[in-house]
């Protein structure tokens, strides 16, 4: 089992930054990559960031302004937000999925996930 626990959501304006961590525990957390998702009202969830041994995948609407990182030691997955724009405006989770089962950035496909943190940006 995985269980995940996200902070660092809240309120900022257009421009501004904000730092999300999703912390990792459970008897299989050495076991899975983690990603960072999003949903706004009305929308489906999206990916936004995916780390995968080392390397990064990131959305194209997120390239350039948000980096993805993950702190073994701390099992904690790490997204920094810069330059954000109100349409970054979302719920924030935290995604796992198993090595074994391969590389995906559909949400779909990872089995488990945190409760969230919400991100408002204001114009």
């Amino acid at each position: 089992q995985v269980h995940l626990v996200e902070s660092g959501g809240g309120s900022v304006q257009a421009g501004g930054s904000l730092r999300l961590s999703c912390a990792a525990s459970g008897s299989a957390s050495s076991n899975v990559f983690m990603g960072w998702f999003r949903q706004a009202p009305g929308k489906e969830r999206e990916d936004v960031a995916i780390f995968y041994y080392g390397s990064t995948h990131y959305a194209e609407a997120v390239k350039g302004r948000f980096t993805v990182s993950r702190d073994d030691a701390k099992n904690t997955l790490y997204l920094q937000m810069n330059s954000l724009k109100p349409e970054d405006t979302a719920m924030y989770y935290c995604g796992a999925r198993d090595y074994g089962l391969g590389f995906s950035i559909s949400p779909a496909n990872f089995a488990y996930w945190g409760q969230g943190t919400q991100v408002t940006v204001s114009s």
